[in-house]
């Protein structure tokens, strides 16, 4: 389900100023949390002073931002009941003391997350790439740093399934000479999560401009992968302590195996079988 605004915020959001463009990726991204508090606390969170997102509200033709969250509100009144229990989930927090507390708090946390995967637009968006993956005839993997694991997770189990899939590393500095056969019968996996990383953003790009299809794994509409793509895949990777996790993107590719295995049918178990 698209949030109100969101359309209009990614549109004009390569002309808005430096910080306003965090506010619009903070209203982008967490639309729970827009709904739900205060702006002073959202923009500690955001990172960006309040007066930011006002100014961002009235650049998106809103008196003030309690407006543009009335908004927001409004929307998530209208959505399922699960939406309303992530809700509570966001708010509740356990008073307890020890390594207990953290340890909940970062269960609590991936949960919230991984909840995602089970709504209408993420099975949709997972759907439709694995439609596009048993398509094609090369399926190119792309990720860097934390993100490269994922990758080759795809890569991995893609080609215990039959699949034809290429991982594009950077071992011997061969990285590009394997991209120099995509074409618009290929389809590309790109994951990355900020902060971006360039090779994946420009591998990605120039893989659209010789008509392959991609399929950005990032964790914002707004990443520099996600405009170039056919299908975004959105994973969350914020987490209570100061590293940020991979989880959801290792979840959302094992999702996308399964999808790809009872797609591909027998031909993934004889795949199997010859492995």
């Amino acid at each position: 389900m698209e949030f109100p605004v969101a359309s209009v915020i990614k549109d004009s959001y390569e002309r808005f100023p430096r910080q306003m463009k965090v506010a619009a990726r903070w209203l982008v991204d967490h639309p729970t949390e827009v709904a739900l508090l205060s702006m002073r606390e959202q923009a500690r969170r955001a990172q960006v002073p309040p007066a930011t997102l006002t100014r961002l509200a009235k650049r998106l033709g809103f008196d003030g931002f309690d407006k543009l969250k009335e908004l927001f509100a409004a929307s998530i009144r209208e959505r399922p009941e699960s939406f309303a229990g992530r809700a509570e989930e966001l708010l509740a927090r356990r008073a307890i003391d020890g390594d207990g507390v953290l340890i909940g708090n970062t269960i609590e946390a991936l949960q919230g997350h991984l909840s995602r995967f089970a709504q209408p637009t993420a099975i949709a968006a997972l759907a439709a790439a694995a439609d596009l993956m048993v398509e094609a005839r090369q399926i190119f993997c792309i990720g860097r740093r934390s993100s490269f694991p994922v990758a080759y997770l795809m890569h991995y189990v893609g080609s215990l399934l039959g699949s034809p899939t290429i991982l594009i590393d950077e071992i011997g500095g061969a990285a590009n000479d394997a991209l120099r056969s995509v074409g618009p019968e290929d389809t590309v996996l790109a994951v990355t999560v900020s902060p971006y990383t360039r090779f994946t953003v420009q591998a990605a790009q120039f893989a659209v401009s010789r008509g392959a299809k991609l399929i950005a794994l990032t964790d914002s509409d707004l990443s520099p992968i996600a405009k170039h793509s056919e299908i975004v895949i959105r994973v969350r990777t914020e987490m209570p302590s100061f590293i940020h996790t991979m989880a959801p993107a290792f979840v959302a590719v094992e999702c996308l195996l399964e999808l790809l295995a009872a797609r591909r049918g027998s031909r993934a178990l004889q795949a199997l079988a010859a492995n």
